[in-house]
């Protein structure tokens, strides 16, 4: 379960702010900093996820404003809502989010503005 971060209007602990920040990030899955900056690294996970052959797919067709739209669709499969139906992103409790699959509802988006969407191939 992710862990609630206090950012706002709490000048006097940026300190403690950026440590909750940055476990939060390094909740989403085993991947930190280092690893997610290297681009050389294999895709030796699973061939249905990020890691495996479903990640070596190059996005093609996608505009910036695609991938910001894929970004609040993501949210919004995401996130707890605070008012039904929400009507913005200040609507969705960002604060519960489950960043994993925040990832992975963005990459799911994305494959459905390419058209590829599932993008699994054949699953041994």
């Amino acid at each position: 379960m992710m862990k609630r971060i206090y950012v706002a209007g709490d000048r006097h602990n940026n300190a403690r702010a950026a440590k909750q920040i940055a476990e939060a990030i390094e909740e989403i899955g085993s991947i930190g900093l280092a690893e997610a900056s290297n681009r050389k690294r294999p895709y030796n996970g699973q061939p249905w996820t990020h890691d495996g052959e479903r990640g070596k797919t190059e996005v093609r067709g996608v505009t910036f404003r695609d991938v910001r739209d894929c970004l609040i669709l993501a949210l919004y499969d995401t996130c707890p809502k605070k008012v039904d139906p929400p009507q913005s992103v200040r609507d969705l409790d960002l604060a519960h989010a489950d960043l994993e699959a925040l990832g992975q509802n963005l990459s799911c988006w994305i494959e459905r503005y390419m058209g590829i969407y599932p993008n699994i191939g054949k699953v041994r």
